[in-house]
Order: structure tokens, then sequence, then C-alpha cells
């Protein structure tokens, strides 16, 4: 800026007109995963969100948006911003998750992004603003703050093409790569605030790879590898997270190279565990380090000579002569617009520094603008892995008719019966599973979903049988249902060839009180479990 002045100074940071014209590429490959991003996590949705929160699922939306309402009245629209205000119906519910795939696929072909991200921000705010414990990833924090963030980083237009005439603002950019510092540096900070001791003298990956939500089976192997390698990744994990990512902020080379980090370091993570979207949008705002100049070179050649002739051609930007009524009312309109940007990218920057520095020492900063975009996940803290998990504990519902014998649901993709592979799934995101992962450590009391699965499965409702891989009772429910819950280990590489399994596993028991159907409907209990240690 020649000619410094509050007003120049807003314009250069939040007015595209004045955006990093060098970055059009990096937001062209940005916005097109994202696009993908949004549709995996619709796609993934759409298998499951009838039996998660419709009106006979696990945790119906309809039932929470009424408490909401009884508790807060009208400001229940605020504390939980979603359009199953409208209706919490299963039609409603699918077609939110088809308008968002529909809004995705189109996001990919380049029409109308800032349309069609705002579409994919709604309908995924309308889920996770309904779905409770199903919601609670801070993944899904993350895909909302990078898709709000989004809109006012895309070009505007039907068809922007390349979004030469518009580049993106340097805010808007900014806090993408903002974004994605925080969260490998925030969950390096939550490593070493969290107390785990295993990650201090570097044991904490040695059951990693067999002890997270959904192994893969190249995990298997990994787990296998000498106990340096473990030691030396965790080690590199903490110096990447606290220490080599603020390379995010350095110059172009620096930058390049951070690139060249993170991304190999990514593509291992997605390799080794199913972590859902999650890295693949880690993976996706790495790309944003780099430049045109550099990604130019990898261009193919139709491409490449497409950017070369919008470069040529790019508009010169003359000022607009105000000769009528309605070139005053543009101006006005952009001033207006450009205010709003500066007050929302500014608002959600000051929300996640303060979020950051409370991470360490608890300052007495301002927390009204903090709790007040708390319901729109926009602006959240990170914290991936700040405790490790000492074993792996799978539960698994059972039915019977005569309470001798019992017959097991097969689940989708939790590990399940030994003799299978776990299997690659990332980027879709099987809720159901993940949200078992997370009760098994823990007390039934505290996960009301096993329970309410275990009444679901007595009266036989289509939606909650869908999310397993099938029904065991296909003619009738079964009269009594439990859930019991087994210790998993990956066998040894010997075990694997002797026997060809690939876990190995103990019953521990009951998990939740035995359930069953008596002849006018009532469900009661009939067996409880017994006191257990808390699970780690």
């Amino acid at each position: 800026m020649k000619d410094w002045s509050p007003g120049s100074a807003l314009r250069w940071l939040f007015d595209s007109e004045h955006g990093a014209s060098d970055r059009l590429l990096p937001r062209w490959i940005f916005l097109r995963a994202l696009g993908l991003i949004y549709y995996s996590a619709f796609f993934s949705l759409a298998f499951q969100i009838r039996g998660l929160i419709g009106p006979h699922g696990i945790l119906p939306a309809g039932e929470y948006l009424q408490a909401v309402a009884e508790r807060f009245g009208h400001a229940g629209y605020w504390y939980a911003p979603t359009l199953l205000w409208i209706s919490s119906s299963s039609r409603m519910l699918t077609g939110i998750c088809w308008v968002g795939m529909i809004a995705s696929l189109l996001l990919v072909l380049n029409f109308w992004p800032r349309g069609m991200l705002a579409v994919c921000f709604v309908c995924f705010l309308s889920f996770v603003s309904g779905a409770q414990d199903f919601s609670a990833y801070q993944s899904d924090g993350m895909l909302l703050e990078a898709g709000f963030v989004a809109m006012f980083f895309a070009p505007p237009g039907w068809r922007p093409e390349w979004g030469e005439a518009s580049p993106p603002s340097r805010a808007s950019l900014f806090l993408l790569i903002w974004e994605g510092f925080r969260i490998y540096f925030e969950s390096g900070v939550a490593k070493i605030m969290g107390g785990d001791p295993r990650w201090r003298n570097f044991t904490a990956l040695d059951e990693y790879y067999q002890n997270g939500p959904l192994p893969t089976w190249i995990g298997w192997y990994m787990q296998h590898l000498p106990h340096w390698f473990h030691a030396a990744t965790a080690f590199v994990t903490l110096a990447l997270e606290l220490g080599l990512v603020w390379m995010m902020f350095l110059p172009r080379r620096v930058r390049i190279l951070c690139f060249f980090i993170v991304t190999p370091w990514q593509i291992g993570i997605i390799l080794s565990a199913n972590y859902t979207f999650l890295n693949y949008l880690v993976l996706a705002l790495g790309f944003l380090l780099l430049d045109d100049r550099f990604l130019l070179h990898y261009l193919p050649g139709f491409w490449k000579r497409s950017f070369l002739a919008a470069e040529v051609t790019k508009p010169l930007g003359e000022p607009r002569v105000e000769k009528n009524w309605r070139n005053k009312l543009s101006a006005q309109f952009s001033a207006l617009k450009l205010a709003f940007t500066a007050v929302m990218l500014t608002w959600i920057f000051y929300v996640t520094l303060a979020e950051m520095v409370w991470m360490v020492k608890p300052l007495p900063l301002p927390t009204t603008p903090v709790s007040a975009l708390e319901p729109f996940r926009i602006a959240n803290r990170y914290g991936l892995f700040a405790g490790m998990t000492r074993g792996r504990y799978e539960i698994e519902f059972q039915g019977s008719d005569d309470g001798q014998t019992w017959v097991v649901y097969p689940f989708r993709f939790k590990p399940q019966d030994p003799s299978n592979a776990p299997g690659i799934y990332a980027p879709y995101q099987p809720r159901f599973d993940w949200n078992l992962w997370f009760a098994s450590l823990s007390s039934w009391r505290q996960e009301p979903i096993v329970v309410r699965t275990e009444e679901s499965l007595l009266r036989g409702d289509a939606d909650v049988l869908l999310l397993f891989s099938a029904n065991p009772f296909p003619h009738a429910p079964p009269r009594q249902v439990r859930a019991v819950v087994w210790q998993y280990w990956f066998t040894t590489p010997a075990e694997r060839r002797s026997e060809g399994m690939w876990w190995r596993r103990q019953s521990l028991g009951l998990y939740a009180p035995t359930l069953e159907r008596q002849s006018d409907g009532r469900i009661v209990v009939i067996q409880w479990p017994h006191a257990s240690e808390p699970r780690e």
C-alpha cells in the first residue's frame, strides 16, 4: 500500500478486488477439495441420518429441539441454529443430505461457488445443531469453520472460472491457513498441557494404531514396527505440531517446504487410521501454502493454457464512475459488504485467538464474542489426541428369543469378527460405530445411545437396523437384547500366520442392562451389569 489510511487498509485486507492475486490456483484446488469433502460428509449421512436422529432414530432431533424450546424459548433458535426447526421428519433429514450433496457437487463443478458454499454450510450446520452426541466431533467444527470462511474466500459469480477478476481476500486466506495452523499447534499444546505422561516419555504411539476408533489393515502392520519407530514418531509429532507448523507464516520458500512436510504426514495418517474427512480437510488446507508460480509447473497443458490466457486478459480494475443512482447504490452496497466481511472475519480471528491463548493461560479476555459464535461452530478450539487410550474395547449388541441363545448384530465398520481385516473407510464417517467406540471408554449411564439402541432393536425400528450390516431377526424382533463389551488386541505376526486372525479378544461381560420386551409391549430390565472400573 503506497498511501496508507484506515480505508485503504480495510480494502487491502478484506476486499477481494485488492486480494492476493498470486493464489488463484491454490484457491481453485482448495474449493474443489472442499466440495468433495462436503460431499463425503453428506453422502455418509444419507445412509445414517434417519437411524441417528430421525423420528424413530436413536436420538431423535425432534425431541431434542422440543427440549431446547422449553428451556430457552425463542432463544433456542440461536442456541440450535438448524432447519430442523421447520420439520425433523425423515423426509426433511433425507432432503438436507441430498441438497447438500447436490450443492457440493456443483461447488466441485465451479458453479456459483459462494452460493453453493452457503447451501452446504446451512445444511451441514442443520445436522450438527440437531445431532447431539452424534456431532460432538472436532472434525465437524473444522469443516464448518473452513466452509464459513471459504464463503468470503471464494470468487463471486455463477461461473467464475479461475476467478482472476476477484482474487481471494488476504484476510480470508490468512484465516484458512490460520485454521490449519491451529489444528496442528493446538493439538500439540493439548498433548503437553493434558498431562498424559506418555507424550512426555514418547510412548504415546506404542499402541496407537490398535486402539483408535477404526484402525486399518495398514495400521496392523505399523503397530508391529519396533519401539524406536513409535518413539521417533511421537517425537516428530510434537516437533511438527509445536514447532515446524510456524513455517506456515514465513516467506514463500519456507511455506512450500512446510507443504512438503505436512502433506506426506497427513497421507500417512489417512492410510493408517480412519479419521473420516478430518485429515483430508487438513490436507486440502495445506495447498493454500503454495502459489500460482509453483503450481503452474504441474498443471496439465490444457489447464495451463487456459490459466495463462485468463491472466493475460485479466481486467485492469478501472475506477468506477458514479453517473447515476444505480452506481451510487452499488458503491454503498460494496461498502456495506466490505464492512460485514471485516466484522465477521475479525470476530472469528479474535475468538480463535482467545481460545488458543486460554489453552495456555486463562487471561481475562472478553468472553461474550466467544459464546455468541459458539452455537455456529465457526470458531473452534482444537486438541487432537491429548490423552491416548490404554486399551481397545468394543460394545456388541446381541438378541435372543429364549434368554439362552444369543445372536450377534453385525456391524458395518467396527472391528467385530477377529478374522476380518480392518478396512480403510475414510472419508466416509460411520457415526454410530464411532460413538460406540467412545461409549466403550465410559459407563453406560453416561452414554444414553447404548440403551436407546437396545430399545430400538427390541421394537425392530427399521431405521436403526440399517446402521448394522444385517438384521439377524428378519421376521420379528427378539424378546431380549443385551450389550456386552470385549477387549481387543491386534494379533502378533506369528498368530496371524498360524491362525489367520487379525484380532484376538476377551469378553469383559455385560456393558449395559439387558432389556426384555413384555407381551404387552413394555420394555423392562431383567439383568443389570456389574460395576466395572473406568476404562481409558
